[in-house]
């Protein structure tokens, strides 16, 4: 009997040293401070200079924890459309609290607005207000947004008058990273500033739009074009497709892979952001028929 009473209460320590753990063990996953937010960065300051490191200085050294993505820093330069264009194609890839932090900005030093911008989905967006934002609050909805004039979310009193991606915007985006309540950043703005990008137009002739861009490294065209539009034209995987760009003439297959034809040879896809695209199998397009956007595209209706 007496052994049997010290197993028992052996027994019972184990369980309640066992029971205590693991109430420690969930008040320490409790206690596990929250994941910081990405800062997501993009501008067109290029990689030939320091600015992107100064930039990323001035974050770190208000939250030395903060983690920094970048998108590209090769946007072609004061090219505002083109960094809307960016930012639109990653930000589905995010999740709700990452902030993108964006430097386009032509206008630096001006009257134009430095801002911060929350979408409906839950994203914050650290730029000037020049339409860099356009295209994402118009797919994910406008929460609201604020002017940055806190000089506490600034690098401090001497603000150069062309380096903002330093002196505000860095130093906005590690305060938002860090935590705070991104209405402290200064007074609410009701309406931003709009981009009107270029569209494609149909018509009973058939699609016209723009060559803007050169997928680079690749040299593959990329138009204003939908997939969908051009596939009401009446084209089927295979067609042949005559199209005008630049004044020029040119017939080229539709395919849906570029191994659907020879290698060096060129076509017409439907690229992954659903436009049509203009390109050559293992090849520059826009070098061998010296294409330099922006310049017009029309394809007609099939006949």
């Amino acid at each position: 009997m007496r052994y049997r009473r010290i197993w028992i209460c052996a027994a019972l320590v184990a369980v309640t040293a066992f029971t205590a753990a693991g109430c420690g063990s969930r008040s320490a996953e409790e206690k596990k401070p929250a994941a910081r937010p990405t800062i997501v960065f993009m501008t067109d300051f290029g990689s030939g200079n320091d600015s992107v490191a100064i930039c990323k200085g001035v974050i770190l050294g208000i939250l030395p924890a903060a983690g920094i993505i970048d998108i590209t820093h090769q946007v072609t330069p004061f090219s505002i459309e083109e960094g809307a264009r960016f930012l639109e194609g990653v930000t589905p890839y995010y999740p709700p609290g990452t902030i993108f932090l964006t430097v386009v900005d032509p206008g630096v030093g001006t009257s134009r607005k430095a801002v911060i911008v929350k979408s409906k989905k839950g994203q914050y967006f650290v730029l000037p207000d020049n339409g860099l934002i356009t295209p994402v609050m118009d797919r994910d909805g406008f929460e609201g947004a604020r002017e940055i004039t806190n000089p506490a979310w600034m690098i401090g009193d001497k603000i150069s008058s062309t380096f903002h991606g330093r002196d505000i915007f860095s130093p906005a985006a590690a305060h938002l990273a860090a935590g705070e309540d991104w209405m402290l950043a200064g007074p609410e703005v009701s309406e931003l500033v709009r981009l009107n990008p270029r569209v494609a137009t149909v018509d009973a002739s058939g699609i016209s739009g723009q060559v803007i861009a050169i997928d680079d490294p690749f040299g593959s065209l990329i138009t204003t074009i939908q997939g969908d539009d051009f596939k009401r034209l009446g084209y089927v995987l295979e067609d042949k497709v005559m199209l005008r760009i630049d004044k020029k003439m040119y017939t080229f297959p539709y395919e849906k892979t570029f191994m659907g034809v020879p290698v060096g040879q060129p076509l017409v896809y439907i690229d992954s952001r659903g436009r049509v695209g203009i390109a050559i199998n293992q090849g520059d397009f826009s070098k061998r028929f010296k294409i330099t956007p922006p310049v017009p595209i029309f394809i007609p209706r099939k006949k």
